[in-house]
């Protein structure tokens, strides 16, 4: 009951604030308790605007197709939302005005649906303000909807278009209300700009239009062209409005298209000047390959112009569309409801179907004589005249309100709580947050009020003498790159066109740019890089472990050169390896058995086999030098020789430690106070830890790891790197340090008795090892590409110089000199044993 009294006092009220229709720029209207105004240019010429020197009402001409199948797509919607019940106990109502394509008659329009007792309140805060209009609809062109943006930007009412891309509209500073169910013209002109790219069209016309949408694009176009390295043969500018002067001006540009050198042309008109254009080139035969901007993409007016096969092949970039339910049937069914009135069906009745023969237009239905009454007459020439899909974003509006006032009145499925008569920047603000789906696509306005759901790539496709337009690709924002479905693509000479101002360049060379970025000699690529594509800008640096020769078009692996496992050098580096690990299990082996003599034990057993395991983890750094480089062994081959041969050292030192005691016999107080200082455990725990924090510190801060490869040839070293300099530095010199105290404390004491003396073979042992990484520095420093041989010889060297000093000639001594407990006096006892026992019965002459 609420709905239907609402509906009659909505008629009533609507009545009331627009007085009376026929002195009205009201051209459609219907009452509800919510009322969306609709701005649709049906019109798309002012007459005598030149003359006009009194406000006095616009007199419109030329009735558009487009514009009224669209404001009728938007007129269903709303029709639709209240016969489905979407809104419960609500009713949508509309009201349309007609700009004619004129900003003047569109803020005329705005101000008389807004006004309230026939005039527009003019307040210092709107917030408590209420409107008849809550919400608009379009308009059609940017240049229309940019000044009626900052109109209603005072009330803060909704605007939302469904085609006006101009990216000023984006500004939320300048157009708070405003909304659009397309992307911005930023995005199309990025896509222009890369469908240029992919086709290799660089010398390329823009004719574009004098207004706020043409100026637009076109600056964002020469931008984004820059970005791509397009350039632009010539610009030419059309006026806007001013339709005599522009049949003169569209002469000039055809005339500079035809003298151009540009076979491509970017074209960011109205469709109207379009077809000017072209009749233009036809007339003389003129072939170029066209791009259109999204205003005239998909006009069928244009695609069936005589002879439009001639111009060339058009490309062109169109918003996402789709199929609005239903629709074909209204537009062949069109019926003015009762309680409704709407002049535009009216005045398209009137053009199709009139008989009388001075009225008669292109429009005009061959049966209409057949009709005696043309409002009651149908068919579905809006069907074929106008590609329905167009009208989609129509749809998209009016739902993008109806779920905003959905959310704001708080509706459920039985009926809304709110109050209809809410302030419309309520709905400003559930529009900014709105997600809503519909026909199974989700929907929202990003931050500037805007769609990022991309464009639709379309080339119009003969169709015998007219042309259609057929999708061959798309542009997605969240790329930013054209997709295109070559199978699809149908060129007029069956190849690419091609729009250069240089020939292009073949691979394995580079364009040598020219005062202009598009006209350019070509260059040899040199050494180390190439191209493999025609007309690069710069040569390619080959990838890391590759290389190339001067005018390649293509890079070859590097050889890499490191330590391999079958190569001469690494198997003498095993070789010498094991037989040093060999060694020291010999030496291992003789002390552990002759454990128990007198040269093994002034040599301290468990130091020596603690010497021993020290060298064999050292030993163990060695291999690590092998086979291809990683992190893992970088690291090995430092931390497994620092650790094992400072062990080693540690060992050592405690031996020279225990003989300089020794030495400090003839000072007894000296000698008790540095014994309180013998304490081999905690010296190897203490000097140990000192390089396990070390190597802790270098792995954590800056481990070693493998050197990118790099250089001027073919080959290349893999090597590892040390990373910390200082890391590597301070390693090395702990075990230096160490060393020399070894050497100080076995010089000092070298007067110790003969007996306890190792002082000789540390003094010479701690001398091999200084001078061996004292010869590794220079080349270490040098970074010479035998770095990692050198070090590993210098690792093996040392440990055999503790070898041959500190074991070997100990197992000499214990195998061949004749001492109480070595092998010969032991060999000559037992050969003495067995002889007497042969001749007294001796059974055990060993003794010890």
């Amino acid at each position: 009951m609420r709905s239907h009294v609402c509906y009659v006092l909505g008629l009533f009220v609507m009545l009331e604030l627009w007085g009376n229709v026929t002195q009205s720029p009201i051209g459609a209207y219907a009452p509800g308790d919510i009322v969306i105004g609709i701005l649709g240019s049906v019109h798309s010429k002012v007459e005598d605007l030149k003359g006009r020197i009194r406000p006095e009402m616009f007199t419109c001409t030329d009735f558009d197709l487009i514009p009224f199948v669209q404001s009728l797509a938007a007129i269903h919607t709303i029709e639709v939302i209240n016969d489905s019940g979407f809104l419960p106990g609500i009713q949508l109502g509309y009201v349309m005005c007609d700009p004619c394509i004129h900003t003047t008659k569109a803020l005329h329009c705005v101000e008389h649906m807004l006004a309230l007792n026939g005039s527009l309140p003019v307040l210092s805060d709107y917030s408590n303000s209420s409107f008849p209009v809550k919400a608009f609809l379009g308009e059609r062109y940017s240049e229309l909807s940019i000044p009626l943006a900052k109109l209603l930007s005072i009330y803060m009412i909704p605007q939302i278009s469904c085609t006006s891309s101009a990216s000023a509209l984006s500004n939320k500073l300048r157009c708070p209300s405003f909304f659009r169910v397309i992307p911005s013209d930023i995005y199309q002109t990025q896509a222009l700009a890369k469908l240029m790219t992919r086709f290799s069209w660089d010398w390329i016309g823009v004719v574009s239009l004098d207004d706020d949408y043409g100026r637009s694009a076109l600056e964002n176009f020469l931008l984004d062209a820059e970005k791509e390295h397009l350039c632009v043969a010539f610009q030419e500018v059309v006026p806007y409005l001013d339709h005599t002067y522009s049949r003169q001006r569209i002469k000039e540009v055809a005339n500079r298209i035809r003298s151009s050198s540009a076979r491509v042309v970017l074209l960011i008109l109205q469709p109207e000047l379009v077809e000017m254009l072209f009749e233009e080139m036809i007339k003389t035969n003129t072939n170029r390959t066209w791009v259109a901007s999204d205003a005239w993409s998909k006009v069928r007016n244009i695609m069936k112009m005589k002879d439009i096969n001639k111009v060339g092949d058009i490309f062109g970039f169109t918003f996402h569309t789709g199929n609005i339910p239903r629709f074909e049937d209204y537009l062949q069914n069109l019926t003015i409801s009762p309680g409704v009135r709407n002049d535009f069906i009216r005045e398209y009745k009137q053009i199709r179907f009139n008989c009388s023969s001075g009225q008669q237009s292109e429009h005009t239905s061959p049966s209409a004589c057949s009709w005696t009454d043309p409002q009651e007459a149908n068919d579905d020439y809006l069907l074929q005249a106008v590609d329905l899909t167009e009208a989609y974003s129509q749809r998209v509006a009016v739902y993008a309100i109806a779920h905003a006032i959905k959310k704001l009145l708080k509706c459920n499925d039985t009926g809304c709580s709110g109050e209809t008569n809410f302030p419309p920047w309520k709905l400003v603000e559930n529009l900014r947050e709105m997600n809503f789906t519909l026909d199974n696509q989700t929907h929202f306005f990003n931050q500037f009020g805007d769609f990022e759901n991309g464009y639709d790539l379309i080339m119009w496709k003969s169709n015998g003498s007219e042309r259609f337009s057929d999708v061959v690709g798309k542009f997605l924002i969240n790329k930013k790159e054209v997709e295109i479905y070559e199978h699809t693509i149908s060129w007029s000479n069956n190849k690419v066109p091609i729009s250069r101002c240089s020939a292009p360049c073949p691979p394995g060379t580079v364009k040598n740019i020219s005062d202009v970025a598009c006209c350019y000699t070509c260059t040899i690529c040199s050494e180390g890089t190439y191209t493999n594509q025609w007309d690069q800008p710069t040569c390619h640096n080959c990838p890391n472990n590759t290389w190339s020769e001067k005018n390649s078009t293509e890079c070859k692996p590097r050889i890499i050169r490191y330590l391999k496992w079958n190569e001469p050098y690494p198997i003498t580096l095993m070789v010498a390896d094991l037989i040093g690990v060999l060694l020291l299990l010999i030496s291992f082996t003789i002390f552990l058995v002759y454990r128990s003599t007198t040269i093994i034990k002034k040599s301290d057993f468990n130091m020596s086999c603690l010497m021993m395991l020290g060298l064999l983890i050292s030993f163990g750094s060695v291999i690590a030098f092998i086979g291809r480089p990683d992190i893992h062994l970088c690291r090995a081959q430092q931390i497994m020789y620092g650790l094992g041969f400072t062990f080693c050292v540690c060992c050592i030192l405690i031996k020279s430690f225990r003989n300089f005691i020794a030495f400090m016999a003839f000072d007894r107080d000296r000698q008790h106070k540095l014994g309180k200082l013998y304490k081999p455990l905690v010296i190897i725990i203490l000097f140990n830890g000192g390089q396990a924090l070390i190597c802790a510190f270098w792995l954590i801060f800056a481990s070693p790891d493998v050197d990118t490869p790099s250089g001027q040839s073919m080959y290349i070293n893999l090597l590892c790197t040390e990373g910390s300099i200082i890391g590597f530095g301070v390693m090395h010199a702990y075990i230096a340090f160490l060393a020399f105290i070894c050497f100080l404390l076995a010089f000092k004491s070298r007067k110790v008795p003969h007996d306890f003396n190792e002082t000789g073979i540390i003094i010479f042992s701690m001398l091999i090892h200084l001078f061996v990484w004292l010869c590794f520095i220079p080349i270490y420093i040098t970074k010479n590409e035998q770095r990692p041989i050198v070090q590993a010889s210098a690792i093996l060297v040392s440990n055999y110089g503790i070898i041959f000093c500190h074991f070997i000639p100990k197992c000499y001594q214990v195998l061949c000199e004749k001492t109480e407990n070595s092998w010969p006096a032991i060999r000559e006892r037992l050969f003495a044993a067995i002889q007497g026992n042969v001749t007294k019965g001796v059974a055990d002459p060993v003794k010890n």
